[in-house]
């Protein structure tokens, strides 16, 4: 078997596209990039958005070219299944913190049903202390584990679908569908407070994303297991990042002209961001406007081997 030290010897190659990896427990979704990375041998790559080394599940990885276009899973829609331990309360309001508190759980399966409605739509929340955002230039988290408190303020989050699946005393399996920047431990917390007993987010995988699904995802024991064709088989289109926008076909003289970064003339196109292609291929995204396109995010082309 390949060992990672040999495959970071390797000569770095180009590879443009989207692979949809299931993350495993325990391991950052910056370990899980490199990995992946290293498998590659790619020269480029960057993920959509981090998942907690205690949350499994969907986290794709951008690699080349697909970087350009990742902030539109970033602002992506995401879903998770969600397991809250009711009646304990910790510092990181996970598994990973102290104990902090231990109440007696009274609660059934209608009393959490109840709850959950309050917190659907448009909400306020206040980051969690143990925090990947900044302050002065250091992490949330950094000041938390220095014993320094710092004014973390509330933020508008949207959480779209909220269900009960499954109660069997103390935990909690929540069907949640929310939009970008929603702690799903702060609503774990949150729902504790409401219920009267604390809480903590006791397991968290995520399910979907922009469109994609972990049914189609794979996991880093099947790369390691693969062949390089195998694996690049494996990669999506640069272009499924942009499939949600109004397309966009140009001529090869005005194809020649958007990589250069001129605005060309494209009839019938409605006001707004638009992905562009030519011969099939995806140019970028842009700009319309008035039946012009603005290239905003514009891919290089495959040098002629």
């Amino acid at each position: 078997m390949v060992t990672d030290v040999a495959r970071a010897r390797a000569p770095r190659r180009r590879v443009d596209g989207v692979l949809l990896l299931d993350k495993p427990l325990g391991l950052s979704s910056n370990g899980a990039l490199q990995r992946a990375k290293r498998f590659y041998r790619a020269h480029k790559a960057g993920h959509t958005g981090t998942l907690d080394p205690l949350a499994t599940g969907l986290l794709p990885l951008c690699f080349g070219e697909a970087t350009k276009f990742a902030q539109f899973l970033l602002n992506a829609t995401k879903c998770y299944t969600a397991t809250v331990h009711f009646g304990v309360a910790t510092t990181t309001g996970d598994a990973e913190g102290h104990v902090v508190a231990r109440r007696d759980v009274a609660l059934s399966r209608s009393d959490i049903a109840a709850a959950l409605p309050y917190f659907i739509g448009r909400t306020w929340q206040t980051p969690p202390a143990h925090a990947a955002l900044k302050l002065a230039g250091r992490n949330y988290y950094e000041y938390a584990r220095a014993g320094v408190a710092i004014p973390r303020v509330a933020r508008e989050v949207e959480i779209n679908r909220l269900a009960l699946i499954e109660w069997n005393a103390p935990e909690a399996v929540l069907d949640v569908s929310c939009g970008k920047g929603t702690y799903i431990r702060v609503l774990a917390e949150d729902l504790g407070v409401a219920l009267g007993c604390g809480a903590h987010l006791a397991a968290l995988r995520r399910t979907a994303t922009g469109g994609f699904c972990v049914a189609d995802a794979v996991t880093l024991s099947d790369l390691e297991l693969m062949d390089e064709p195998a694996r690049d088989a494996c990669l999506l289109p640069v272009a499924a990042l942009v499939a949600d926008l109004p397309a966009v076909t140009l001529d090869a003289e005005a194809a020649a002209l958007f990589r250069n970064g001129r605005a060309v003339n494209a009839m019938g196109i409605s006001d707004g961001l638009c992905a562009v292609f030519s011969g099939g291929d995806l140019l970028g995204v842009a700009d319309a406007t008035n039946s012009s396109v603005q290239p905003r995010r514009v891919t290089a082309a495959i040098p002629e081997e």
